[in-house]
């Protein structure tokens, strides 16, 4: 079983002098301090309940570990360098309490298994939640609901982007690869067997060696991929028939069928494969990292990768709660359920919301009618006549009175239409719509009332005061931003998810740094 971490609480006279020269690094200071804090009994036990019996050389304890984990993501140090920094800076040596250490005390192989471990347990929410109750603990928090903010940005992916040609070359060239080590043989002769050249060039475009401004070039240039593709796929299934069905042949051969049917589609007129017009809405965009996609900030701003969504505390500046990865093309809706149910384990149900139009579908505002939102409400413009603002809505009767004074009935979700007779007669009529074979047409939405009372709010001091309160949330996002930059570290969606949030944990850091300063 691994140990538990027992550092001194107290500094050494060395240590005194070291603390006296990392006034720049207020997280050496912080985390020598505070270390005792940070990883108390509870915590520690949480950690040890991922380790089973020891096995050969004895591990560091977790919390020391942990630790680490949390200096390397707070500067920004790969992992060939955290030993090396063990055993050569005295900071390091200070914080982990291996003073004197001439030799790395963590091997390169401990740092990664210990993420993997960190991911597997969910380490990085451990940490934030226990850098959430001492924050809560040392402001002296004793609200009964959170006040939150909820928002994300763009996080470009590592994985290369590439098109048609490039996905499926790059697909077919593992497959081949990995057939070549399954054969024990090079890589250009089983190429050569499978009847696939191509991905042995350094470029496939080069070597399909087309006017790529003419179509007909490319289309001719695609068909005689795909013919080598089908041929890889047939040799295979002579040659290498078990191995298909095993690891790595099986994910590879899988991956390059995705990437083909997404892309490729038939010829309307018979001739032959073609590139599919449009983009499908989950495409693959890169071979090594397959959960990359396609995402948009607003209707210019695209960008390839995830988004990463956060949540700020609004009464305690800079505490961030939680955080999520996901897919560019995931709708922000659909991230807000799970991440708020992660941050309402923290103690606390959400009394109040603060998030960007794009979170108003999300299940947390349908299934909380007395939750307090704070948003804006969608634009309700009619190029400079009367808009729906100008119309009273009544949402106990179901109807909607129009500025000349004519009632309908209203549903959620569906058009209402004034009657012809009525808008031709209405000295209104020239300020409220352009149509002359029918009447005025007003969209009601299916959250509407919440639209309304968004809208109602907008209009008063108090809620525009309300409102301006969000900009916790853009800090928030541009401090993870200074923290960790915005592209990715790693490939795959679980383990940026994992480095966002410790990122967070380090963030919440040096707020509480800063928090038992100001009360020292």
């Amino acid at each position: 079983m691994a140990e538990r971490w027992d550092p001194p609480v107290e500094l050494s006279e060395r240590e005194q002098r070291l603390m006296a020269r990392v006034k720049k690094r207020p997280l050496f200071r912080f985390f020598r301090e505070h270390r005792h804090e940070l990883f108390d009994d509870a915590t520690q036990a949480k950690l040890l309940e991922a380790y089973g019996p020891p096995r050969g050389k004895d591990a560091l304890p977790p919390a020391q570990m942990a630790l680490a984990m949390l200096m390397q993501a707070a500067f920004g140090v790969p992992d060939h360098e955290v030993p090396e920094l063990t055993a050569c800076d005295t900071r390091w040596q200070m914080v982990l309490d291996c003073l004197g250490a001439d030799t790395p005390v963590i091997s390169q192989g401990s740092v990664f298994n210990f993420r993997m471990r960190a991911i597997e347990y969910g380490f990085d929410q451990l940490l934030i939640e226990r850098t959430v109750q001492l924050a809560k603990e040392t402001k002296g928090y004793s609200a009964a609901t959170l006040r939150a903010a909820l928002d994300s940005s763009p996080l470009w992916g590592a994985g290369r982007v590439e098109d048609t040609f490039n996905l499926i070359a790059r697909a077919a060239a593992l497959v081949v690869r990995s057939a070549a080590e399954r054969l024990g043989q090079p890589v250009n002769e089983v190429a050569r067997m499978a009847g696939i050249p191509l991905v042995t060039a350094s470029s496939v475009k080069a070597a399909l060696d087309l006017d790529w401004s003419d179509e007909a070039a490319r289309t001719e240039g695609l068909r005689t991929l795909l013919g080598q593709v089908d041929a890889l796929e047939k040799w295979l299934a002579a040659e290498l028939a078990e191995a298909c069905q095993q690891p790595p042949l099986e994910a590879q051969l899988e991956t390059l069928r995705q990437v083909r049917e997404q892309d490729i589609e038939p010829d309307p007129d018979g001739g032959g494969p073609r590139i599919k017009r449009g983009v499908e809405r989950d495409r693959r965009i890169s071979i090594h990292d397959p959960d990359m996609r396609h995402g948009r900030k607003s209707t210019s701003k695209r960008f390839n990768g995830y988004k990463q969504h956060v949540v700020s505390d609004l009464d305690i500046p800079g505490l961030i709660r939680g955080g999520l990865v996901t897919p560019a093309n995931v709708p922000e809706a659909e991230a807000a359920g799970p991440l708020i149910a992660k941050v309402e384990c923290q103690g606390e149900p959400l009394g109040e919301l603060h998030i960007d139009r794009a979170y108003v579908d999300s299940a947390p505002v349908r299934e909380r009618p007395a939750l307090r939102l704070v948003a804006k409400p969608h634009p309700v413009g009619n190029q400079g006549r009367l808009s729906k603002a100008e119309f009273a809505l009544d949402f106990e009767a179901m109807t909607i009175r129009c500025p000349g004074e004519v009632t309908m009935p209203m549903q959620l979700g569906k058009i209402v239409s004034f009657p012809a007779a009525r808008c031709a007669a209405c000295p209104l009529s020239s300020r409220c719509t352009t149509a002359h074979t029918r009447g005025r047409q007003v969209r009601i939405h299916e959250q509407e009332p919440l639209q309304a009372r968004l809208r109602a709010a907008q209009r008063t001091p108090k809620g525009r005061a309300a409102y301006r309160e969000r900009v916790a949330i853009e800090h928030g996002l541009a401090r993870i931003a200074q923290l960790k930059g915005t592209r990715a570290r790693y490939r795959g969606r679980e383990k940026n998810d994992f480095d966002l949030r410790r990122h967070i944990a380090v963030n919440n850091c040096y707020v509480l740094d800063g928090l038992w300063r100001a009360v020292a």
